[in-house]
């Protein structure tokens, strides 16, 4: 069955993602034994992410290219760094797991640039992969008690120049490879907010003060919230 976007199978797999999702979330709150069981099941599914999407690419029937064999685009690169930060605490992989994961993650799980069927493998492994980000993303500070550092700026800047190296990087292996990894060489496909963005290359441009901006907006709550501990200058 094709997929489309907005489509009942697409409100399905969300509703089903978001209902696992907030179960871990509640269940890593609730004592500190199931916080580690969760910190360590989301840390191995961000990290397994890779490898089962290219098991599901293998055993789908549409030929592979070169954007499923590499781990190359955003969200592939925000799944290890995901698992990573769940396991060793770095704050800096703290900071790119919460604000990539909420800001760029979450928009691919509302517009998902997805060409598999409905319940395919690779549809399957795709939902996972996004929907680990997220919920490392939401673990981060609601489990484990991450704050972004002070002044409210400074975090929010350190995820927009990550996101700009990767922007920089995307552009040069798209030039090599002839890919679209980051969509930075066409848009998706598919609808996205992107198409809202002006035409390439002029949307690239207008991702920029877009990207502060969403990051400085989820940096608010959490700045607010107080007692904390806050990432180290």
């Amino acid at each position: 069955m094709p997929f489309h976007p907005f489509s009942r199978e697409h409100l399905a797999a969300v509703t089903l993602g978001t209902c696992i999702t907030a179960a871990l979330l509640i269940a890593a709150k609730s004592n500190p034994r199931r916080r580690h069981l969760v910190t360590r099941l989301l840390a191995f599914t961000n990290l397994a992410a890779y490898p089962l999407n290219l098991i599901a690419w293998k055993t789908h029937d549409q030929a592979i290219g070169l954007e499923n064999l590499l781990p190359l685009h955003l969200c592939d690169i925000a799944a290890f760094i995901a698992g990573f930060a769940l396991l060793t605490g770095n704050p800096l992989l703290r900071t790119l797991t919460y604000f990539w994961g909420l800001a760029a993650t979450l928009q691919a799980l509302i517009t998902p640039a997805i060409s598999a069927d409905f319940l395919t493998p690779p549809f399957i492994t795709f939902f996972i992969q996004h929907f680990a980000i997220v919920a490392a993303a939401i673990h981060i500070p609601l489990v484990e008690g991450w704050r972004p550092k002070s002044p409210l700026w400074k975090s929010p800047f350190d995820a927009y120049l990550g996101a700009l190296a990767y922007m920089l990087f995307s552009i040069a292996i798209n030039q090599w490879l002839g890919t679209n990894f980051g969509f930075t060489s066409r848009p998706p496909d598919k609808a996205s907010m992107i198409d809202h963005l002006g035409p390439w290359p002029w949307y690239l441009a207008s991702f920029q003060p877009l990207a502060f901006s969403l990051f400085f907006i989820l940096a608010i709550p959490l700045h607010r919230l107080r007692p904390a501990r806050p990432d180290t200058p």
